[in-house]
């Protein structure tokens, strides 16, 4: 019986670990999208800056 028991904490355990693992990948995929969004808004907002600079200029 003794046995049973072990054997069912240790597959809580295992199932924790595997949790956080997940977690933590999941925070990781988060972190790492989060930064290619930011540099898209950084590229998007220099690109509308070049734009108005242009429409901004006298034509000749």
């Amino acid at each position: 019986m003794m046995e049973d028991q072990v054997s069912a904490r240790d597959r809580i355990d295992a199932a924790l670990a595997r949790i956080e693992r997940a977690i933590v990948a999941r925070r990781a995929e988060h972190q790492s999208l989060s930064r290619q969004h930011q540099a898209l808004r950084t590229s998007m907002a220099e690109a509308i800056a070049a734009i108005d600079q242009l429409l901004a200029e006298p034509r000749g």
